[in-house]
């Protein structure tokens, strides 16, 4: 088993070293190939992915990515590495689960949160199709009936896993065309799964009930940017974006990343959380390697150590890096 591996930028070369420790302690068969992206690459070679980074994410199937810091003004030449990834490797599923690990916003109403909010991952917004148009800037959403419907048959696919439940958030009351083709193309591979219900919501009212009843929740498909926005303010109830993981899913390669940024204000004070990245990891071993056991027994150690009190600055503890990493390994 090959993983390549991404650190990218600032907390992503702590927090990632950290998970592939991990990962090896409990599948030392692993071996970890190091890569280079970011904006760091970017400005040491002028390509913030490499092609021989491509390469060998493809040559390993499977890859964990750290974090990166992308400049918030056009700059020449660049692109976001993780949006050439997933358009280069066809990504086309995001998955972001949110669990109620007791460290989040919650009441007793939420106390069962298992909230899975899967996002379509090439298009929309995402597809860059930016321009000036006189003074007017035009940005083109693109949505198509094969991409639709293949994140929601994936969707469909983990509903029917789970609890049997699917909510097709959407704004075709504004966006009849490029929202409809996508809520017509999930709902028409639906046909296909009887037993799990379908509903629909309004992108501005499931972020009001993620925010308020989440636990009402199983399973969400959305859009590129819907699906961006909404699963970060999830993260609010699994203990935010310090704790919160991903995988990126393609037909031959998954890429993991937690979703935290590369977080320069604590840079190389080795007090960066660790967790999602290992969580991340946990997910690649669960939907990619097919190895749920092994997963399993990583996400319940980072949860042992995470309600033991052991916790970074951004969970309200004192705890550094490497004493979280230490208290999981104590675990497996």
């Amino acid at each position: 088993m090959k993983l390549c591996v991404i650190p990218g930028d600032g907390v992503g070369r702590e927090v990632i070293p950290a998970a592939v420790e991990v990962l090896q302690r409990v599948l030392p068969e692993v071996q970890a190939i190091e890569a280079d992206a970011g904006w760091a690459c970017f400005q040491r070679c002028g390509n913030a992915l490499p092609d021989e980074t491509k390469r060998k994410i493809s040559e390993a199937g499977a890859a964990l990515f750290g974090a990166v810091s992308s400049p918030s003004k056009r700059v020449e030449g660049y692109r976001s590495p993780i949006i050439q990834m997933r358009q280069h490797f066809d990504l086309y599923a995001n998955v972001r689960p949110t669990k109620n690990f007791g460290l989040g916003e919650q009441d007793s109403s939420q106390s069962k949160i298992d909230l899975l909010i899967m996002r379509e991952n090439t298009q929309g917004l995402y597809a860059q199709r930016e321009y000036m148009r006189g003074d007017e800037a035009v940005a083109e959403r693109v949505i198509t009936v094969a991409a639709s419907a293949r994140i929601g048959r994936i969707a469909l696919e983990m509903a029917n896993a789970r609890r049997k439940r699917l909510t097709i958030v959407h704004k075709a009351n504004i966006l009849p065309l490029t929202d409809g083709t996508f809520r017509d193309a999930v709902r028409e591979e639906a046909r296909a799964y009887p037993d799990v219900a379908i509903n629909e919501m309004l992108v501005d009212t499931a972020a009001l009930q993620i925010g308020i009843r989440p636990a009402q929740f199983d399973v969400i498909v959305t859009t590129n940017l819907f699906g961006d926005i909404l699963s970060d303010l999830a993260a609010m109830h699994c203990g935010g974006m310090g704790v919160a993981p991903s995988l990126n899913i393609g037909a031959q390669v998954a890429i993991a990343e937690p979703v935290h940024g590369s977080a320069p204000d604590i840079a190389g004070k080795g007090i960066a959380n660790p967790a999602g990245a290992l969580l991340a990891t946990a997910m690649l071993l669960q939907h990619h390697w097919r190895k749920p056991d092994v997963a399993a027994r990583i996400e319940r150690a980072v949860v042992g150590a995470l309600e033991a009190g052991v916790r970074t600055p951004d969970l309200g503890g004192n705890a550094t890096t490497r004493e979280v990493v230490a208290a999981v390994m104590s675990r497996l």
